[in-house]
């Protein structure tokens, strides 16, 4: 019997030792993994753009100082001004005396001066100018604390759950914080604005006619394939941080990286980031917006067909070397009817993942079509009347 209890407890203490030799050795692969990366900094996040889907993330949802990747929002709510019409690029702004008193980073603004939207764009996206955050906060809002509480609404609305704004430019600030995963959320919500590229990947420039020099704070954009964007940090508080974007192929990520030691490791770490990803996965477009996916018939219209296009893209994001089981199949509805508007949704294509729904796209009419008149129905009843199906014939009549 003692025999048997001596068994059993070897079997336990060689089974706990197995688990814990497990337990490590994960434990060790997942540290492996992080170094593997050569990724030095307090959070990381690397977000796949059309998706959202999160690929890499390290302590994604610490509160921390953020410096002028504030500017990020700063800047969005800038472009859906621009956007919806209530600015454009080519109003002038005037210079406060507030605007002009900050420092830092700055454009080098002065009391009474007039500058473009589209150079205070240039001056905050290129050289993270404090004095034009503050000055566009001024023309948008009236003042600085009404555009914050604006940019904190408006994180509110993006779920960004980790986030509040004292300022526009990020200087160190009690109370003024975000996430690696909050600045995901709004860098991939500002980069729907696609003009803003237009802005973030200008590696060097000029504004007052030549006069002031602009070069990029951000070294990816000239060293990294692909970069377009987005928006660097750096203060005492937050040290350095970074939301690095690029684009290759359909594949658009987003690199976040918050309080590295220097502005070099902030680099190298989202150059890491971008590299893991373009290196891991890949986009599959299954639908695009405006491709044609059938051409379908219409009852009593002046045209007997009309081209049916998508309304919208849709990609999926694949881990290289994986399968992916995804269909799609197109769906009109029942009865088209003249008359359609062009744009008028008439079907859907419904795409499906191992068999279970994951999105449906509208299907438009790419052109309107007219109902017909009486006199082309009395033509019509007459063709076939005399001619039936034979469509050649009726032609020539």
């Amino acid at each position: 019997m003692k025999k048997i209890i001596c068994f059993f407890m070897c079997a336990c203490f060689l089974m706990h030792g197995l688990c814990a030799k497990a337990e490590n050795n994960d434990t060790d692969a997942s540290a492996q993994t992080a170094a593997d990366l050569g990724i030095d900094a307090k959070a990381a996040l690397l977000m796949e753009e059309e998706s959202g889907s999160v690929l890499y993330e390290s302590d994604p949802d610490e509160r921390l100082p953020i410096a002028s990747v504030t500017k990020i929002m700063t800047m969005l709510l800038i472009m859906e001004a621009v956007d919806s019409g209530k600015i454009t690029l080519d109003d002038m702004v005037t210079v406060s005396e507030n605007a002009m008193s900050y420092g830092g980073s700055t454009m080098f603004l002065e009391t009474g001066e007039k500058l473009s939207v589209n150079d205070m764009l240039k001056g905050i996206a290129v050289a993270s100018a404090n004095d034009g955050c503050v000055a566009m906060a001024e023309y948008l809002a009236g003042s600085e604390s009404a555009f914050v509480d604006m940019m904190n609404a408006r994180a509110q609305e993006l779920g960004m759950e980790n986030t509040h704004f004292v300022n526009t430019n990020g200087l160190d600030a009690d109370d003024h914080y975000s996430s690696a995963r909050d600045v995901a959320i709004m860098s991939r919500e500002l980069i729907k604005h696609k003009t803003i590229f237009n802005y973030t990947s200008i590696w060097m420039d000029t504004l007052r006619g030549g006069k002031f020099q602009l070069a990029n704070t951000n070294k990816l954009i000239r060293f990294y394939d692909g970069a377009n964007g987005l928006k660097t940090g750096s203060t005492s508080k937050a040290l350095c941080c970074l939301s690095a974007s690029a684009k290759r192929g359909d594949m658009q990520l987003i690199a976040v990286v918050l309080g590295a030691p220097t502005s070099a490791l902030r680099f190298s770490s989202a150059k890491a980031l971008l590299d893991y990803g373009f290196a891991n996965y890949s986009v599959n477009t299954l639908v695009t917006a405006g491709e044609e996916v059938d051409k379908v018939a219409v009852e009593k219209g002046v045209e007997s067909e009309v081209s049916a296009v998508a309304g919208d893209s849709f990609s999926t994001l694949v881990k290289k070397g994986s399968e992916e089981n995804v269909t799609t199949e197109v769906i009109m509805s029942d009865e088209i009817t003249a008359p359609l508007e062009a744009g008028e949704k008439i079907g859907v294509i419904r795409v499906s993942s191992d068999g279970e729904v994951i999105a449906e796209i509208d299907v438009n009419s790419a052109a309107a079509v007219e109902k017909k008149g009486i006199a082309l129905i009395v033509r019509d009843f007459f063709r076939m009347l005399f001619y039936g199906r034979n469509t050649a014939k009726a032609e020539n009549l």
